[in-house]
């Protein structure tokens, strides 16, 4: 009689912990700076990452973004580390494999896991972002945007693409602020503070107080527009008088 074999009891049985070896060709040419997030997130989608689990946690870690050391505090929920990035955001760190945990912290745990659950559970403790080898040898912050999508078992569309904003993400901030009765000319190009700049024309002579509810009506309307809350990670205004 010829059995039927039956399935490992685990997706990862064999897996010898090394990087996958696509990926860290993307990461090598994103290090370079010929491949863009949005690569790197194509790549990482369908991969296994590493989570590490810690037994007892210390101060502070170093990440990398932007090309600039950060030095970042550390939390933890259920031995899960996460990490806090300059700008307040919490970060779920993750591993390409078991050298650049490693690399990281030699006592870390190793929990392997699929990018979708990883970005799930992310999104589920609402962390925002989610590193990729915080201590290298490629480390990447995977936006807000990209985590949800990656959650989601999604195809990310970033915002700004190639140093200019896509035109879908142009048209929703227009129709989104249309209904502001005293903004009179709306733009949306890539942000120095943040992802995507507003440039907002609005009437001349507003005092303050006029000026605080109209910038209140604009970020309600911008939260409250799906195309931008869901392809747009962060948002800064420009003001300048319409003629």
């Amino acid at each position: 009689m010829t059995g039927r074999a039956l399935p490992p009891s685990s997706p990862f049985a064999g897996d010898d912990g090394s990087a996958d070896a696509v990926l860290a060709e993307v990461l090598a040419r994103h290090a370079a700076g010929t491949a863009d997030v949005g690569e790197v997130v194509a790549a990482l989608a369908p991969t296994r990452v590493l989570v590490p689990v810690l037994a007892e946690l210390e101060v502070a870690d170093v990440v990398e973004h932007d090309g600039h050391a950060h030095t970042v505090d550390k939390e933890a929920s259920a031995g899960v580390v996460a990490l806090r990035t300059p700008d307040g955001r919490t970060a779920l760190p993750v591993f390409t494999g078991v050298d650049a945990m490693r690399r990281w912290r030699a006592d870390a745990r190793p929990v392997p896991s699929d990018v979708p659950r990883a970005a799930l559970s992310a999104v589920a403790e609402g962390w925002e972002v989610v590193v990729v080898d915080p201590a290298g040898p490629v480390p990447v912050v995977l936006p807000r945007t990209a985590v949800e999508a990656l959650a989601r078992g999604a195809t990310w569309r970033p915002a700004v693409v190639g140093g200019v904003v896509d035109p879908e993400v142009v048209a929703a901030v227009t129709a989104a602020l249309a209904p502001v009765r005293l903004v009179r000319a709306v733009d949306a190009v890539p942000g120095t503070r943040a992802e995507v700049a507003v440039r907002l024309g609005l009437l001349p002579g507003l005092d303050r107080s006029a000026l605080d509810r109209v910038l209140a009506q604009v970020n309600a309307a911008l939260a409250g527009d799906p195309v931008v809350a869901g392809r747009v990670d962060s948002l800064e205004l420009r003001l300048h008088a319409a003629g």
